[in-house]
């Protein structure tokens, strides 16, 4: 069976994360595996002192700085299984019975990668441990986008169960995609769904978005359908403040285009300056 994925590190939005894989865990009746990489920081000194201090000062220094990296190491390591434990009890107290914690050395994801063929769903911080500013995209963000084939979901700050979301519909393959998934998982069953599309008003884009929304209804969504003229950020960013949504979907880019995804694009806005959790489906 595969897992709901929670990538929680020391940062103070994995409290955040673990929230909402314990919601999408119980919404899809899914086992739920808390994971902690440990990613070995480099450590760096502006001060070159070779030619300051003799031979066998350099060694005994070299000897002492080994034995604080493995210190270090050990101390990452038992912090890690501590948090894992914490966010195994939040798990526990909030009725997740199917769980399991996950520590591997190394990249997160090329952890998420190793271990895709029994993922589901991934949910990660907008932002990581290395990078305590809120409103910035961490650069695991981007990498998982490329790497990963499964839905992600990103927290931006505090979670709360969603009773609503909102669809960033254009057309392409890749919305289309979207709605497929959307249909065939119960993770968004039940909740109220916001289809909205930006652009112009043609028979051809008009028609694709009559047909997403005959899909989503016919099984069972409850659908406000929306086709507003106007540039997509502007566009989805008012709606989502209008109508109060309290969670975004989006369809990512195929994977040679996942750059433009991220970069300059209104994805990567939306993603910055998004006050609720953003779902993107691949």
């Amino acid at each position: 069976m595969t897992n709901v994925i929670a990538c929680i590190d020391d940062s103070f939005l994995s409290e955040y994360v673990t929230k909402a894989s314990v919601w999408a865990a119980n919404k899809m009746e899914a086992p739920l595996t808390l994971l902690h990489s440990l990613e070995k920081a480099p450590i760096t000194s502006n001060n070159d002192l070779s030619g300051s201090i003799g031979f066998g000062s350099r060694e005994y220094l070299l000897g002492e700085l080994t034995e604080l990296d493995e210190k270090r190491a050990k101390l990452a390591l038992e912090q890690g299984k501590a948090i894992l434990n914490d966010a195994q009890k939040h798990a526990q107290q909030a009725g997740i019975k199917n769980t399991s914690l996950l520590q591997r050395h190394g990249d997160l994801v090329e952890t998420l990668t190793d271990i895709e063929d029994s993922t589901r769903l991934a949910v990660l911080g907008r932002s990581g441990g290395n990078n305590m500013n809120a409103n910035t995209i961490g650069s695991h963000i981007e990498r998982a986008a490329r790497a990963l084939h499964h839905p992600i979901l990103i927290t931006v700050g505090e979670f709360r169960a969603p009773t609503n979301f909102m669809i960033a519909y254009d057309g392409r393959e890749t919305s289309d995609n979207a709605i497929a998934r959307i249909i065939k998982s119960p993770l968004l069953k039940g909740l109220a769904c916001h289809l909205v599309m930006a652009g112009e008003n043609t028979e051809v884009r008009r028609s694709k978005f009559e047909n997403a929304k005959a899909l989503l209804e016919k099984e069972g969504f409850d659908v406000t359908a929306s086709l507003i003229a106007g540039d997509i950020y502007p566009v989805l960013t008012d709606y989502r403040q209008a109508n109060s949504i309290e969670l975004m979907v989006m369809g990512a880019y195929a994977h040679s285009k996942v750059k433009q995804f991220f970069v300059g694009s209104n994805t990567s806005k939306m993603i910055i300056e998004s006050n609720i959790p953003l779902l993107i489906l691949r």
